[in-house]
């Protein structure tokens, strides 16, 4: 049982939905709220459940408690549980008086509770009370969500304008060394392979922990941003370097984290922050990205460069770097070498378990060796430079 009075396809009127087991209450509920709003009306709990998941979708339920089958507490119980109908406010409408049937009605989920016989004024009131508050409820909950759609949104051109910034970076430094070809997507796929199978190793767990797994991954294509400082004669050197020309090359790791690390302060200082140590939350990326830029030519046995660090003294994310550096360049034509075919690759890169690389990051590539592959493949230079096919 639904009627309700016709109304036109357009009305814009609140809908009510009243539930009464007894049709001559029905009937003076719908004669009295109908001039205001639609009205439509259920006979019992189980046939008012039905109802609120048909159009139109009532705004607010009056709804008495003694009923057969189901009764008011009963089909309250049900609305609240269900995400679709939970929001939809209540009014109890009852005979039952006493203040322990008051509070366990508001203490449900109902909003008001209305004593029969019926008084029209008060029932009006209640009913106009609770569809303005209901009305705010909702206006504020879409100012959230657009909100919160905007936000996502500045969030979304913020991070973009990140990764383009952070790639031009990068691509100024691979410029300059024209035949290392895509890199620097190789680098950070290998890199987010790594992160993957580690995530959850007991030595790696907290500082692979979200967010800083995908700004590792972020911060990977600066790694050797300080190679914009290394002259043209030695970083494009077609031969073998010199001691003293090497001595040179290594300084990149330095410059390019001093060149983060003063970003990172003028940052800081343009925001009011001044230069307190550390860059912030909203830096994180740039810190990481320094750390890897410094640390990635560190060896686990301490004797990599710049700072000879050894062990877990060496940056994770820098740990990460280092293999998949090392692996690109191995596994790829530079002008000054010719690739290694992968079994002399994962041969080098063995040997170097525990010597130049953390042992369980070796064992990470060992694991993802086919999928080292096939990020070298997918993201091959063209002519190829490789010797993985």
């Amino acid at each position: 049982m639904d009627p309700a009075l016709p109304t036109p396809a357009d009305d814009k009127r609140n809908t009510i939905l009243v539930v009464d087991d007894t049709s001559a209450n029905l009937a003076v509920m719908g004669e009295l709220l109908s001039p205001l709003y639609r009205v439509r009306v259920a006979n019992s709990g189980q046939r008012a459940l039905a109802a609120v998941h048909t159009p139109p979708r009532p705004d607010l339920i009056l709804l008495d408690i003694m009923m057969p089958g189901l009764d008011g507490y009963s089909v309250l119980e049900r609305l609240q549980a269900d995400p679709a109908t939970r929001d939809i406010p209540v009014i109890f409408v009852t005979a039952m008086s006493g203040d322990d049937d008051e509070e366990r009605g508001l203490s449900q989920g109902a909003v008001d509770y209305v004593a029969k016989p019926i008084r029209a004024a008060i029932l009006l009131a209640r009913v106009r009370t609770h569809l303005e508050l209901k009305q705010a409820r909702d206006s504020l909950r879409q100012q959230n969500e657009n909100l919160e759609h905007l936000v996502q949104q500045r969030t979304e051109e913020n991070e973009l304008i990140k990764d383009v910034s952070l790639n031009a970076l990068a691509l100024l430094a691979e410029k300059r060394d024209n035949e290392t070809g895509n890199h620097l997507h190789r680098t950070q796929a290998y890199v987010e392979l790594l992160i993957e199978h580690l995530r959850e190793h007991p030595r790696f767990a907290q500082a692979l922990r979200p967010p800083y797994d995908s700004l590792i991954a972020k911060a990977a294509p600066l790694h050797d941003i300080g190679k914009v400082g290394i002259a043209d004669q030695i970083l494009l050197k077609p031969g073998r370097l010199t001691a003293e020309e090497f001595e040179v090359m290594k300084t990149h790791s330095q410059i390019g984290a001093d060149a983060l690390h003063e970003a990172i302060l003028r940052v800081q200082a343009g925001h009011g922050q001044g230069l307190a140590p550390g860059p912030g939350p909203a830096l994180e990326f740039l810190q990481i990205a320094q750390q890897i830029a410094l640390s990635h030519h560190e060896k686990w046995d301490g004797s990599g460069y710049p700072c000879g660090l050894a062990g877990d003294d060496i940056p994770v994310a820098a740990r990460l770097m280092a293999l998949a550096d090392v692996f690109d360049a191995l596994s790829c034509k530079r002008h000054y070498k010719e690739p290694f075919p992968i079994d002399t690759v994962v041969r080098i890169i063995t040997e170097g378990r525990g010597r130049h690389f953390d042992p369980d990051v070796v064992d990470a590539f060992l694991a993802l060796q086919p999928r080292f592959v096939e990020v070298a493949m997918r993201y091959a230079d063209i002519p190829p430079r490789h010797a993985l096919g």
